[in-house]
């Protein structure tokens, strides 16, 4: 199973609000299920240094039931902070967590739910690489490394940069990495010219 959620590039607490997401049919959950966001692990997966698809395997159906409890609160707790710092006016993007106390608390408790540290490891002949350790599962690790990702950007300057895309019926988030980056992919830039365009067209008398 493929994951659904589209995957842009971007950091990965906004990867995770990007898992609801939008197309003509609607608004769509790319965790609704405990193999939807297993499917979701395994795409980010390569990414992370921490986490493998052995670990994902490893990983009992009432470990995954819960990994993916926590996975969607903190989406959603990380899509109510991006409203809070973008001005979000989408009424379809709004979040399932509707209180901002109450998304930041959610944030910082993932963050602190495993410790994790860093490890040097460096075998003879080979060159020294920095390695995440964790004292629980590497897999349930994941949402901590997110959280704490998440803490970053919305503490400091980087979420000056986070963009709701305007795109026509779009729900995503996106870090605008280029002054004249508008959308949060190519695609919505398209429709949302071709909106404009049709709109103007329309206005014109016969």
């Amino acid at each position: 199973m493929r994951t659904r959620a589209p995957l842009l590039g971007e950091a990965l607490p906004v990867e995770l609000m990007n898992t609801v997401w939008a197309d003509r049919d609607g608004v769509h959950d790319a965790l609704d299920e405990p193999a939807a966001a297993m499917a979701w692990l395994r795409a980010v997966a390569p990414g992370l240094d921490h986490l493998s698809v052995a670990d994902l395997d490893a990983l009992a159906p009432g470990d995954l039931d819960h990994l993916t409890q926590r996975l969607v609160r903190l989406r959603d707790a990380l899509r109510r902070l991006a409203a809070e710092a973008t001005g979000d006016p989408r009424s379809a993007a709004a979040s399932a967590t509707s209180d901002l106390q109450a998304a930041v608390t959610a944030v910082n408790e993932a963050a602190g739910a495993l410790p994790r540290w860093s490890a040097l490891v460096w075998t003879p002949g080979g060159p020294p690489t920095l390695h995440t350790r964790t004292s629980g599962q590497a897999a349930a690790a994941i949402v901590s490394a997110i959280a704490e990702e998440a803490v970053v950007l919305f503490g400091q300057d980087d979420r000056l940069r986070l963009r709701a895309c305007q795109g026509p019926g779009c729900v995503l988030y996106f870090l605008k990495n280029h002054p004249r980056r508008e959308w949060c992919s190519a695609a919505c830039g398209n429709r949302a010219r071709g909106a404009r365009h049709y709109q103007r067209h329309r206005r014109r008398p016969a």
